[in-house]
């Protein structure tokens, strides 16, 4: 594993994968090596947070250390589901490291972006590191906003429920959520839209069809006795996510689906009606069968599991296909490293007893890593008088 190389890397995806994935190595097999290359990978991340504001560039050199953003986000932008997914890693690192420099980094984000005015309450996805301001005013529980949301509930888990500045935030933004992006299409489905230039936009991305697990997870907890509004909540979006697969001819569900004039759940445009071995719609029949043990949804994933088997294998592993409403798909030729990582581990579960990684012990990261809640009782996390 050679990390000293002259080459950019995504500071999200490295540490979603790859730091996450062997924190997650390390701790179910308790061997050394994991931990140590963690860390040393790790420590190429941290030039990526030398800006003005503190908020990291998207990719950092491995070498050089130099960082910088993506060309087509908003103005130079940072993007919140990037910098707002690194808390459950950083936190582990300090834990393990003694290093209070991880913890501060991410403490750092949290208490900017909590300074921060908020339109309708909802947070954009774009945030300028050199200036500290908001890019345009897109908001998403789905591609560029989705994991922030999840992480904040996740550190409050991970914390053992201790972290409840985390705990109010995630309250504060699934309610402005709920009230903004949240709505029922004509034909009775839920959907999450998205809030684009002062308006919704009815479509909803196979991305966000991870909500369902997440309102499932943070309703124990939920403020005003909601936690079984929130648990319907999760039931509801997972139906709208299985019929979104229901209506397509491979019964596998398109990258991006419509609420519009009688179509509902369909992808419109060709360039959306790709399945790529995404994991979220089966991460949501995970939780809902964790939380309700509903037949159901074993039902659904062994349905995906059968279409998959059906149209995704292939000689050489499993690709995407390019159309799910064609019957004789064209395939992509890729394996995405996310459907060993999250596909087949959260299936797996879906047919595993709950005694396997259960949840009063374990969070998931965002790759479906498994890191173990911290009961850290009396220790304070180096740095951590900085979270005052």
């Amino acid at each position: 594993m050679h990390i000293n190389k002259n080459a950019e890397v995504s500071v999200f995806e490295v540490n979603i994968r790859f730091i996450g994935g062997l924190l997650a190595a390390y701790y179910l097999s308790g061997q050394e090596v994991f931990k140590v290359k963690a860390v040393q990978l790790a420590e190429k991340l941290l030039p990526a947070f030398n800006t003005p504001t503190g908020i990291p560039w998207a990719m950092v050199n491995l070498k050089s250390g130099v960082g910088r953003n993506w060309g087509w986000a908003s103005a130079g932008s940072s993007i919140l589901a990037e910098f707002g997914t690194l808390h459950m890693e950083f936190v582990h690192l300090t834990y393990l490291t003694g290093n209070p420099a991880y913890y501060q980094k991410v403490m750092h984000i949290r208490k900017l972006l909590a300074k921060m005015d908020r339109p309708n309450g909802l947070y954009p996805n774009y945030l300028n590191p050199r200036t500290g301001r908001w890019g345009q005013h897109h908001t998403s529980v789905g591609g560029l906003g989705d994991s922030f949301y999840e992480y904040l509930l996740k550190a409050w888990l991970m914390s053992d429920k201790t972290d409840t500045e985390a705990r109010k935030t995630y309250d504060d933004a699934i309610e402005a959520i709920e009230r903004h992006l949240i709505r029922k299409s004509n034909g009775g489905l839920t959907f999450i839209g998205e809030w684009k230039n002062g308006h919704l936009e009815r479509k909803m991305g196979h991305l966000t069809c991870f909500a369902g697990g997440m309102f499932a997870l943070g309703a124990d907890g939920s403020p005003d006795d909601k936690a079984g509004h929130y648990l319907q909540l999760g039931a509801e979006i997972a139906h709208t996510c299985h019929e979104s697969y229901d209506r397509t001819v491979l019964k596998l569900g398109p990258e991006a689906f419509k609420f519009d004039s009688g179509l509902e759940a369909v992808a419109v445009r060709q360039n959306e009606k790709y399945y790529i071995l995404r994991p979220e719609v089966i991460e949501t029949y995970w939780y809902m069968w964790r939380f309700t043990h509903d037949p159901k949804y074993r039902q659904w994933g062994w349905e995906a599991v059968q279409a998959i088997d059906k149209y995704c294998r292939v000689s050489g592993g499993f690709s995407g296909v390019k159309d799910v409403y064609s019957s004789n798909p064209t395939y992509d030729d890729v394996q995405q490293s996310f459907f060993l990582a999250e596909t087949l581990k959260y299936l797996y579960l879906l047919f595993s007893s709950d005694e396997l990684l259960p949840l009063e012990n374990w969070v998931f990261n965002t790759e479906a890593h498994p890191l173990p809640v911290l009961h850290l009782g009396n220790i304070t996390l180096p740095g951590s008088e900085t979270q005052r």
